[in-house]
């Protein structure tokens, strides 16, 4: 067992964000996942004790990007993005694409072009860690809403997760999945796992406790945006066409869901 694995270091920031910092603890090397605060960031890197010399973001929205330029004026530290996004990524120094390689320190992530919420989305892998940072692709029982592609183009890119091992640990951006839940249940009411793991987000919401990270064996056996081959979800939304059609229908209800 490796005495020294990758740390991730998780803080609820904003409304409803998660920011991450990942250390190296053997080169020292420290990144924050995106920048949603950059004070907030500040103050967890003080607490750590940790130098920031990457930041990794995922796409360009404003609570994923919004504090690139002040900590890189402060620290110095280096801006890594997706090429196919350079444009929106603020202070970018390091673009990215598919099949890419990104060294930290130790520890090798491998870069997934996961576009569908936006054109120039990425998801870094930390394959011999078993930990990966999806920011608004993949949720805890959700996916990201498709501001600037198509279902097929999502559903394309959770098929890349879902190549991953079971037991990778899946971080994302946001703290959405008692909204998740309600909306997953809605559609497949009889899967038993679902409704173990619904009464365990309640427990840990009812303490202000974090659903995240899951496992992606936990997400392909309850999140309704992986499960588009449950005859129990195509029942309950009237299509039984392609995956694709039926993710794209799953999608759209979800968009719609009031519950």
């Amino acid at each position: 067992m490796n005495e020294n694995p990758l740390v991730v270091h998780m803080f609820p920031c904003l409304s409803d964000n998660y920011g991450y910092l990942i250390h190296d603890p053997e080169s020292g090397m420290t990144a924050t996942i995106d920048t949603p605060d950059a004070d907030e960031i500040c103050r967890q890197l003080i607490k750590q004790d940790w130098q920031l010399s990457h930041i990794l973001n995922t796409h360009h929205h404003s609570d994923h990007v919004g504090g690139n330029q002040q900590l890189k004026q402060q620290t110095g530290c280096e801006v890594i993005g997706p090429r196919a996004d350079a444009s929106r990524i603020p202070g970018i120094d390091v673009q990215f694409a598919d099949g890419d390689i990104f060294q930290f320190g130790r520890f090798s992530a491998t870069i997934y072009d996961t576009p569908g919420h936006t054109r120039g989305h990425i998801a870094y892998h930390f394959f011999d860690a078993h930990v990966a940072f999806v920011g608004d692709t993949l949720f805890a029982l959700g996916c990201g809403r498709l501001f600037e592609g198509t279902p097929a183009q999502m559903w394309n890119s959770l098929q890349k997760i879902m190549r991953w091992d079971d037991e990778t640990l899946i971080y994302c951006a946001h703290e959405y999945t008692q909204a998740n839940a309600r909306f997953a249940i809605s559609i497949e009411p009889e899967n038993e796992q679902l409704q173990q793991r619904i009464e365990w987000i309640d427990q840990q919401r009812k303490q202000s406790l974090p659903t995240v990270p899951s496992t992606l064996g936990t997400e392909k056996a309850t999140n309704p945006f992986l499960r588009p081959d449950s005859e129990q979800i195509q029942a309950s939304i009237g299509v039984k066409g392609s995956l694709v059609e039926v993710f794209a229908r799953t999608r759209e209800l979800k968009d719609q869901f009031r519950g």
